[in-house]
């Protein structure tokens, strides 16, 4: 049976999730339904209003449909070999630590068990490492296609807005390349490769932490 987006936040939230969110679809990058509507990601208004407060409740989205999560550019700063790491902050002195959680579905709403998910991203001073593994990682998503991480919240460097690398990989499937974007930056609209509808859901966490939530459709 198709996971419903009832059990879709209950494992969010079994998964150590707090919120839920839509999938990065091309309609919402196409002028369709508004953020936080329903067809499209939660807004960047309700989601920065959770952060200046406490945690925000956002209103559940479509959680699959007919487009998949689209590519976006790999970028000069990936490599290959990542360990398996849930836990990218690990040795990680600064930063605001985030939780990442989420699932991968198919576009007929199935939860998609082992699919891979590799992580690469920036520190909060913006830089990346590029002779090991500090702030990448992989892991894989479980029978009901939930994953979760933790990392910090990346810094900005010149040219683009926070964001976070991820390649999804159903088994047996080809590698899907995208980015994750944080709602309410002001240098989201000054970054091309920015889209709006591959924000995740944000909301502040324990201990002055974050936490996201973002569905990816393979």
């Amino acid at each position: 049976m198709p996971i419903s987006r009832r059990d879709l936040i209950l494992g969010a939230a079994a998964a150590g999730a707090s919120i839920v969110a839509g999938a990065c679809r091309r309609t919402t990058d196409q002028g369709g339904a508004a953020a936080g509507s329903q067809g499209g990601s939660p807004s960047s208004t309700t989601a920065a209003g959770g952060a200046a407060g406490t945690a925000a409740t956002l209103a559940p989205t479509p959680a699959c449909g007919d487009d998949p999560t689209p590519a976006q550019t790999e970028g000069p700063f990936f490599t290959s070999g990542s360990p398996t790491n849930a836990n990218l902050a690990a040795g990680v002195g600064g930063g605001t630590r985030l939780a990442l959680a989420g699932a991968v579905l198919t576009t007929t709403c199935q939860p998609v068990r082992g699919a891979k998910l590799d992580f690469w991203q920036a520190d909060d001073g913006g830089e990346y490492d590029n002779q090991g593994f500090r702030l990448r990682g992989h892991v894989f998503t479980d029978e009901q296609g939930r994953y979760q991480i933790t990392t910090v919240v990346p810094g900005l460097y010149s040219g683009r807005t926070r964001h976070i690398h991820v390649k999804a990989q159903a088994p047996g499937g080809r590698p899907l390349t995208t980015q994750l974007y944080f709602p309410g930056e002001a240098a989201n609209a000054r970054d091309g490769l920015y889209r709006k509808g591959c924000e995740m859901a944000v909301a502040d966490g324990a201990d002055g932490g974050k936490e996201a939530s973002f569905t990816f459709v393979l």
